[in-house]
């Protein structure tokens, strides 16, 4: 364990050394606030991932305070730590080559980019409860399994795919009618409770059911292709030699290492389902691979019975964890230097109980200005479909989530914002683009300045009576 924790800590060192790595984290900790000062979940604090990562992050938040991430950055480490722990605990019992599978996790962890790798966001969390699920699995612990394949999923929803290979273990070695109702009773109940406790229809929504157009490669297929072969590239290049040995076993007796070894086949297939799901590609996404493909590699070494291609295997990975985690200290700050800019004006051209607009895709200026959102939709994206790369062709209000425009309109109506911040610069979101936005911006708000890219507005003193053209959105539901 000193071993894995030393590997872990040097690892993470990184993502100390900033305010922020990603959006996600400035979503996840404008959310924190918003809850923390009276908000509610699904209603309006929204977001199309599952309740517990926001809950975690406003605990945090209330306990340490909300002006820096760090609880969440040792909690990150913490996760990390438990991963590897567990994934080395299935090797020591499979073939005693513990150590071997929990370093490669530990170090292929942080081998993608450093906003990828670094940030406290959906699948850090997620990934010591999807490696609970398989270990609780493999010792045929049902309930623990399917306790922790619902605590996989409720962090973010491709964590349930865990689910594949617990229910092919429980078919290969335990297929008790008893044994399927507890999984099945353990993984079904805390989901089900979450939903009734944030309200069905609300969970259903944002959880399941709608996000139809967001996960779409309209507008943004040959950039989510681009993406998808790179992070796998890079994540596949930091295990060669392992990767090598594995796939030398496969050619010459592709029977038997897919019958040995099929469980883990499987959680790789799975989760490689995870990272597709959506079309994005993102390289967070591949940190799902993370574990099975620690303990494919871990097997193909055991299995070879040579300890120069073990320490071949760890000093290569451990090279490419290196180059990452210099990246991680070196890499330019200039976005986070524009970011915090930006929120610099915005706490300059508005007071603490005012609340702000922010038009664009980084949240985190919410938190770093300290001031309230306008609206529970923290990002452009949530009212235009505008997401990875997308180009003009994916991105419209017609393809916002379903009735966020009568709601928006409503909270511009009832409580229209001191500030808006133009944060599209040049997107295929900007103003120009969307009509409710333009015409929000020229019956009410006047320039006040740019910085960073981004354009303020300030609310006019004397406000006429308008309606945004929501009646032009196509509503669903």
């Amino acid at each position: 364990m000193c071993l894995l924790l030393a590997v872990v800590l040097l690892t993470r060192l990184p993502s100390f050394v900033r305010p922020f790595w990603n959006p996600d984290e400035g979503y996840l900790a404008t959310e924190a606030r918003m809850l923390g000062h009276g908000g509610t979940l699904y209603v309006d604090v929204v977001d199309r991932k599952p309740p517990l990562l926001p809950w975690l992050y406003q605990g945090a938040f209330a306990l340490f305070g909300s002006d820096s991430l760090w609880p969440l950055r040792v909690l990150a480490v913490v996760a990390t730590l438990v991963t590897a722990l567990l994934v080395a605990s299935v090797a020591r019992r499979r073939w005693g080559a513990g150590t071997v599978a929990g370093v490669l996790t530990a170090l292929l962890s942080v081998s993608l980019a450093p906003e990828d790798a670094q940030a406290a966001t959906f699948e850090v969390f997620m990934l010591p409860a999807t490696a609970a699920a398989f270990w609780c699995a493999d010792r045929g612990r049902w309930l623990g399994a399917g306790l922790a394949v619902a605590l996989a999923a409720m962090v973010k929803q491709t964590g349930g795919v865990v689910l594949l290979p617990v229910l092919f273990l429980l078919w290969r070695t335990d297929r008790r009618p008893a044994a399927l109702t507890r999984l099945l009773l353990a993984f079904v109940v805390p989901v089900a409770g979450l939903a009734l406790l944030t309200g069905p229809g609300n969970f259903l929504f944002w959880v399941v059911s709608g996000s139809g157009d967001y996960a779409s490669l309209d507008g943004a297929w040959a950039t989510a292709l681009g993406r998808a072969g790179g992070n796998a590239a890079i994540l596949l290049a930091a295990a060669v030699p392992a990767l090598i040995l594995l796939t030398r076993q496969l050619r010459a007796s592709l029977r038997a290492s897919l019958r040995e070894d099929a469980d883990l086949w499987l959680w790789l297939g799975g989760s490689a389902v995870g990272v597709a799901v959506g079309f994005h590609f993102f390289g967070h996404y591949y940190l799902q691979l993370v574990p099975p493909l620690a303990l494919l590699c871990a097997s193909a070494l055991h299995r070879a019975g040579s300890p120069r291609w073990t320490r071949a295997a760890l000093a290569w990975t451990a090279v490419a964890a290196a180059v990452f985690v210099t990246l991680g200290l070196t890499v330019s700050t200039q976005p986070v230097r524009r970011v915090q800019a930006v929120a610099r004006a915005v706490d300059a051209n508005s007071t603490p109980d005012q609340s702000v607009l922010v038009w664009g895709m980084h949240p985190e200026i919410y938190w770093l200005a300290d001031r309230a959102p306008a609206s529970r939709y923290l990002t452009a994206g949530l009212l235009t479909n505008f997401a990875g790369g997308r180009d003009g062709k994916g991105v419209s209000v017609q393809r916002a989530v379903a009735g966020s425009w009568a709601t928006f309109e409503r909270e511009m109506r009832d409580h229209p914002p001191a500030l808006v911040v133009d944060d599209s610069q040049g997107a295929p979101y900007a103003p120009a683009a969307v009509p409710p936005i333009r015409d929000l911006l020229a019956a009410r708000y006047e320039r006040i300045g740019a910085v960073g890219g981004a354009v303020l507005y300030r609310l006019r003193a004397r406000q006429p009576v308008i309606r945004l053209k929501s009646s032009q959105v196509r509503m669903r539901g």
